[in-house]
């Protein structure tokens, strides 16, 4: 038994100590000099102070800023240390409520707007923190968020163009807006009412 233990216990230190403290410590080091924003939390400052993170969504519900994909984090929304989708099924009646009730909010908001709401408005992503959402939802809200602000549409379609960010390496996925940057910038150069 003896001759058994020993080197099981001796792998059992060797692995522990590499892929618990070597590998993540590589890893890390690695990601802070190749990727040194990122590594950090892509951490948004203004004024010196934190105001989010452009890889988690921010829960804008103010209806002169843009609004994000909604979250079905707890206790509250872009809980980033509790992230997960709400795993309802699309014949779910809660679902159906849920949808029904954000596309109410949507109309209230901008009781003018005829279009159809973007799918992304109305449901949580997977992890129930996605910053993104289409240059299609953009363009929902810049009605509202002009009107709002008191600023022509046009110069908030503008900023939205700005800050539509591409497929990545001009293959992958679609294209996509950060809300959070795009609200920081308007914030910046356009007036509250």
């Amino acid at each position: 038994m003896k001759t058994l233990l020993r080197p099981a216990l001796s792998l059992f230190v060797v692995l522990t100590l590499m892929t618990g403290f070597l590998y993540p410590l590589l890893v890390t080091g690695v990601s802070k000099i190749a990727f040194p924003d990122e590594a950090a939390g892509s951490i948004v400052e203004r004024d010196g102070k934190p105001v989010g993170s452009l890889l988690i969504g921010q829960n804008f519900t103010d209806p002169g800023h843009f609004w994000g994909r909604p979250s079905a984090t707890g206790p509250q929304p872009n809980n980033a240390s509790n992230s997960s989708g709400s795993n309802l099924g699309p014949n779910n009646p809660a679902l159906a409520d849920a949808v029904k009730a954000r596309i109410d909010a949507l109309r209230a908001a901008d009781p003018g707007n005829t279009q159809p709401v973007p799918v992304e408005l109305v449901t949580a992503s997977a992890s129930g923190l996605d910053p993104h959402i289409s240059p299609a939802a953009a363009e929902f809200q810049v009605g509202r968020v002009a009107r709002v602000r008191g600023v022509d549409a046009a110069k908030v379609r503008e900023l939205v163009a700005q800050h539509t960010e591409g497929r990545q390496f001009g293959v992958f996925g679609e294209p996509r807006v950060n809300v959070l940057a795009l609200n920081l910038a308007l914030d910046a150069i356009t007036p509250r009412k």
